[in-house]
């Protein structure tokens, strides 16, 4: 090493021949944020308690599932009862086979016809029932 590397000897306070050290710094400190202090502490609770599965968490959703369960054994039965109504109505009225609506026989119709739109309205119902059954899960959660 030349002697113009590390500067004129005494410029900086050290003694000549002896190798040029930067000062000791301290480390940077961070700013660790473990939560949103501004999140209300009953919502980080409950979703904690959600995470956690604890006994807590697991009845908020046993409750959420049950009541999503009894709506779709509910209308899924009503449904049930629809399509199976039919052949017993034919098996005992068997007049109403041979009813026709323009041409076409009314049995074709009840069986080929009827179900869907009935299928369509009883889905858009336990869809609509199971959208606000979960917003009213979501706001007992964030309440």
């Amino acid at each position: 090493m030349n002697r113009h590397a590390a500067g004129p000897p005494g410029r900086d306070g050290r003694e000549p021949g002896k190798p040029y050290r930067d000062p000791p710094t301290a480390p940077r400190r961070k700013r660790v944020v473990l939560a949103d202090s501004r999140a209300p502490v009953t919502v980080l609770r409950t979703v904690v308690e959600l995470e956690e599965q604890t006994s807590y968490g697991e009845a908020l959703v046993t409750n959420f599932i049950r009541s999503q369960l009894k709506w779709s054994v509910l209308l899924g039965g009503i449904v049930l009862a629809y399509l199976a109504a039919l052949p017993a109505l034919f098996y005992f009225v068997p007049a109403l086979t041979d009813v026709s609506v323009a041409g076409v026989p009314l049995p074709w119709l009840l069986v080929g016809v009827a179900p869907f739109p009935l299928l369509f309205g009883v889905a858009y119902w336990y869809n609509s029932k199971a959208e606000r059954q979960e917003q009213a899960f979501v706001a007992l959660v964030e309440k």
